[in-house]
């Protein structure tokens, strides 16, 4: 059996930065303005890993967009994994064979896995999900990988945690249809197939605001927007701890990220 570390793991969750977006492409001043402050906070943090699912920029394959982002990731402590997630913004609404090459040039794998401590860490590209009807093949095999990965996960004796953009679902596993989230029917098998493997946190984005729901033991956490927000809670960061097999998370907005972490109890 592997020796994990005794201490929380905690790492900060980050969606959207999408470079372009506040200006609809004209330029991305205010995008580089965030998230340079969400990499000095992160440095500052010191987590295990920056995960940031999905719209690293707004316009696919704009190639200033991506090079802001991935300058500004490089100012990233190099101790701190950082962990990019495609969004449908990255790999195109309906991706293609080729947004998918794009991504993976720029980028690195579309989906993969990553293990830190007693953390499965499992990276799922949600547009294969959402509109496979260009790349059938490429999303047939992403599910017969991401059940590989779960029984990988059961032999280390780790905890699985899912990473994605597009959200399953923002609040009920049986809500109707929507852009925010994953088709019916793909929702209720690769639901089903998580939970046959004991999964019990998913963390996306995509929906520019907060959302919380569950199907049973599974927690579907969408977190709002290191970019542009669309919710009251405005544009922020979501830090995660993972004690024993559980995860405890709270969302930050830009001005209220605490100076450091775990947050030290308050004296009585």
């Amino acid at each position: 059996m592997p020796v994990f570390a005794q201490a929380p793991l905690f790492w900060v969750h980050a969606s959207d930065p999408q470079f372009g977006m506040f200006t609809n492409n004209q330029d991305f001043r205010q995008e580089t303005a965030n998230w340079e402050f969400v990499v000095a906070n992160v440095n500052r943090l010191r987590p295990a890993f920056l995960v940031v699912t999905g719209d690293l920029t707004n316009q696919e394959g704009n190639a200033d967009q991506i090079a802001e982002y991935q300058r500004i990731n490089r100012k990233l402590d190099p101790s701190i994994k950082l962990h990019s997630v495609p969004g449908n913004h990255d790999v195109a609404n309906d991706p293609t064979p080729g947004t998918l090459a794009a991504y993976r040039k720029a980028y690195g794998p579309d989906y993969y896995s990553f293990r830190e401590d007693s953390l499965y860490g499992i990276v799922l590209d949600s547009s294969l999900f959402k509109a496979p009807a260009k790349v059938p093949a490429e999303a047939a095999k992403q599910e017969v990988w991401l059940e590989a990965e779960l029984k990988k996960t059961q032999v280390a004796g780790a905890t699985p945690v899912i990473f994605q953009h597009i959200p399953f679902f923002l609040e009920k596993a049986d809500e109707p249809d929507q852009y925010f989230n994953i088709p019916m029917g793909t929702r209720i098998r690769v639901l089903s197939l998580l939970k046959k493997y004991g999964v019990h946190y998913v963390f996306a984005g995509h929906y520019h605001k907060n959302s919380f729901g569950k199907d049973g033991d599974l927690e579907m956490v969408t977190s709002g927007p290191a970019g542009k927000s669309l919710g009251p809670d405005g544009s922020g960061i979501r830090i995660a701890e993972l004690k024993g097999a559980a995860v405890k998370h709270a969302y930050y907005p830009l001005g209220m990220i605490p100076n450091q972490y775990p947050v030290p109890a308050a004296q009585p």
